[in-house]
């Protein structure tokens, strides 16, 4: 999947972030996961920008932006999105951030609430324990030494035929978009600079035991903060079950699990994601009215369900 957007570049603190700066309308910023980039979003980059203005950064450690040494914690990452939004002089816009990004805009909210609208997490880490086992063995010390291994052609082509495996490890076994981007993330760490940058962001939030950051002390301050959940039912990184925890705790939540959908339901689902996601950040009526794409669903009301404690 290849990027056809030019990117615009700003330095911060001595090192360049490179993002995704397209459309006129209100902003909207995309922050994508591990070993990702702007790219994750290809599908909804342009058919977004009919209606706001789309930004969508590659994260330090990541994509085409640079891979210095130092803190890759949620609360750098969302410092450095705070400095772009102060750059590209954005008071304040909702944000959607996925899997790692979902994390990242949770911090950030925490730390600066008056920066955030709306929050819509996608496959969000930070809502419970559970990931993957190929996520828990990267934090296991030697894991610098075969992730190159892992990442390499070689090692893809015979795999493939060890699709059980695959499965327990937490990859998608189906060929599909989400079998598609996350292998081209995952050879990226074939580059040391980004495979350091993979392990910094990676041990900053998981253990040998799953997640070590959880968002759930903070949901109190979520709750006066309209918020989608949208999540793949065949998710392997992170399973859907983890929408629970807000689902419990904050009412003033929606959520949609697509059933058929892995890790990135933004790409195996992009017709139905943009309509939704479109709803969601248009139901204050800031976005210009433009027609959805006609092969999307036609009625996503009712799979967009309040939240309500049990």
């Amino acid at each position: 999947m290849s990027s056809s957007y030019e990117l615009q570049s700003v330095e911060l603190h001595k090192d360049v972030l490179r993002y995704v700066d397209i459309g006129d309308g209100p902003p909207v910023i995309l922050v994508h996961g591990l070993l990702g980039s702007h790219q994750s979003w290809a599908p909804q980059l342009e058919r977004l920008a009919h209606k706001y203005r789309v930004i969508a950064p590659d994260l330090f450690g990541h994509g085409e932006s640079d891979k210095p040494t130092g803190d890759y914690s949620l609360s750098s990452h969302s410092a450095t999105i705070r400095d772009l939004m102060d750059h590209l002089e954005i008071d304040s816009a909702p944000l959607v951030g996925h899997s790692l990004g979902g994390g990242i805009i949770m911090q950030l909210t925490y730390l600066f609430p008056e920066r955030v609208d709306r929050l819509a997490l996608v496959s969000s880490g930070g809502l419970g324990p559970e990931v993957s086992l190929l996520l828990k063995a990267a934090t296991l010390p030697g894991s610098e030494l075969v992730l190159p291994l892992l990442a390499s052609d070689w090692f893809r082509k015979n795999a493939e035929g060890a699709l059980s495996q695959l499965g327990k490890w937490g990859l998608p076994v189906k060929p599909g978009p989400s079998m598609a981007e996350t292998w081209r993330s995952f050879r990226s760490v074939a580059d040391r600079s980004t495979r350091e940058a993979f392990l910094a962001s990676t041990r900053a939030v998981v253990g040998p035991r799953g997640q070590t950051v959880s968002a759930k002390q903070h949901f109190e301050k979520f709750e006066s903060i309209p918020s989608l959940l949208v999540w793949g039912g065949k998710d392997r990184m992170i399973p859907a079950k983890h929408a629970d925890n807000i689902r419990r705790e904050v009412p003033n939540s929606r959520v949609e699990i697509f059933p058929d959908a892995g890790h990135f339901p933004q790409l195996d689902e992009p017709d139905f994601f943009f309509r939704l996601l479109d709803e969601f950040l248009d139901s204050n009526g800031q976005g210009k009215d433009v027609a959805a794409g006609t092969d999307a669903r036609e009625d996503i009301t009712p799979a967009v369900m309040p939240l309500q404690r049990p």
